[in-house]
């Protein structure tokens, strides 16, 4: 049987994963031993593997997370706070199905973004869409788009995305137009999609953080009442860490 015909029709066809599986049967003599059945069961398996892995790179691409985070590889055994549970039980989703935010708080270098885009990656593993922001520079991209045209097609993006993350809140100044903007977004969001915020200022401190009361109101009424929260402490990872790689000289 002449089988590159074959393979090309399922290439046109762009079933690619199943192109290489017959491919690789073609080739490993231990495959006839299998039914027919079983071995279209192995190329259906394969396609669908590749389709998987395909969506799963494109979903990681428009994400842009900050870092290359997994939750495998958190460090659960340093003292800083951090629930391994409640991680555990974040890791399953169910908050983002349910609309709800997650809040991480703590200190420079204790781990906020790493954690929070462990969360975004798992997150895009199961098929969620996840973008990943630094606040200051989303509001800033926000302002231009008002001169460019491009204002509308970004806010609608952001109420697409299942899962915004907003690193750095706090670390510079709002502007009034950047309180607007930032209600618009939580607005636009609230109980249809979830947002995690990164931040060194506590949730404690958040209202005097945004400056405006009447704003501030407005703005931690759309993100904290239904959020979980992580608290960060202790010393930063990235000294620690150093520390231990640095050469040790007598």
């Amino acid at each position: 049987m002449l089988i590159h015909p074959t393979l090309d029709k399922i290439e046109r066809l762009r079933l690619a994963g199943m192109a290489k599986a017959l491919s690789e049967q073609m080739q490993n003599q231990e495959m006839d031993s299998l039914s027919f059945e079983e071995r279209l069961g192995l190329l259906i398996d394969r396609e669908l593997t590749e389709r998987d892995n395909r969506r799963l790179t494109t979903r990681l691409r428009i994400a842009k997370l900050r870092h290359q985070a997994s939750l495998e590889d958190i460090d659960f055994k340093h003292p800083r706070g951090l629930d391994k549970s409640l991680v555990m039980g974040l890791s399953e989703n169910q908050w983002i199905a349910d609309h709800q935010n997650l809040l991480i708080t703590g200190p420079t270098g204790a781990g906020k973004s790493y954690l929070a885009c462990a969360l975004g990656h798992k997150a895009c593993r199961d098929g969620h869409a996840v973008l990943y922001q630094r606040l200051p520079r989303l509001l800033h991209d926000l302002a231009v788009s008002r001169h460019d045209g491009r204002y509308k097609k970004l806010m609608a993006a952001l109420l697409r995305t299942d899962l915004l993350v907003m690193d750095d809140f706090g670390i510079v100044p709002v502007t009034a137009e950047g309180l607007r903007d930032l209600l618009e977004i939580l607005e636009d969001r609230y109980d249809r999609r979830s947002t995690i915020v990164t931040s060194q200022v506590p949730v404690s401190r958040w209202h005097e953080t945004l400056g405006d009361p009447t704003m501030a109101d407005a703005i931690l009424d759309r993100l904290v009442h239904n959020a979980h929260k992580i608290e960060l402490k202790g010393e930063s990872m990235r000294k620690i860490r150093s520390s231990v790689d640095k050469p040790k000289t007598l």
